[in-house]
Order: C-alpha cells, then structure tokens, then sequence
C-alpha cells in the first residue's frame, strides 16, 4: 500500500482537510462581545495554529485556538468560511 503524504489523526488514518465537518457561527461573549468560532477539526490532523494565524490579519482581530476549534475576535463568518475554503475545508454556517 503506497503511504500518501495526507494528515493523519490520532489513531494514524489518514484525515483530509475535506473530510472534516467544520461549523461556523458567532457567539456571544461576557460584556456583549462576540467572537466567530469555527469547530469540528481534528486536533491532530490539523495544524490549528496556522490556520490561526492566517485568519487574525484578514479579520483585524485577536484570537486563540482550543481542542478542536479556532475563535477570532467580531463577527466573521464569511471571512473565515472564505479562508478554509481555500484551505480545503468544507465548512458551512451554523
């Protein structure tokens, strides 16, 4: 069997950015604030800090990653649904 070159999870199977069901959505934060945070990847197969990193400077705005997820400061849905789509992602609104 030839090894592809695709991410792997945890348990060593191969886990492609399209086989991941991400959603997005803005949520409310103490003191009003929102922030948009898209979940589902996979914290192994997907290199969440890049994807961080380059969501913060097209969105204007602070952010963090958690276990499976990345949150950006405001209200981005379409920015963030935009860049993993180029990323590979099928990401959708909810």
């Amino acid at each position: 069997m030839v090894d592809c070159g695709c991410p792997r999870d945890a348990e060593g199977h191969p886990c492609r950015p399209q086989d991941q069901k991400i959603l997005v959505r803005v949520e409310k934060r103490p003191g009003g604030r929102k922030a948009t945070v898209a979940r589902g990847f996979d914290p192994v197969a997907s290199d969440l800090p890049r994807i961080l990193r380059e969501l913060k400077p097209k969105c204007g705005g602070g952010g963090t990653t958690r276990d499976d997820s990345v949150e950006v400061q405001g209200e981005h849905v379409g920015l963030v649904l935009a860049l993993l789509a180029e990323l590979g992602y099928l990401a959708r609104e909810g």
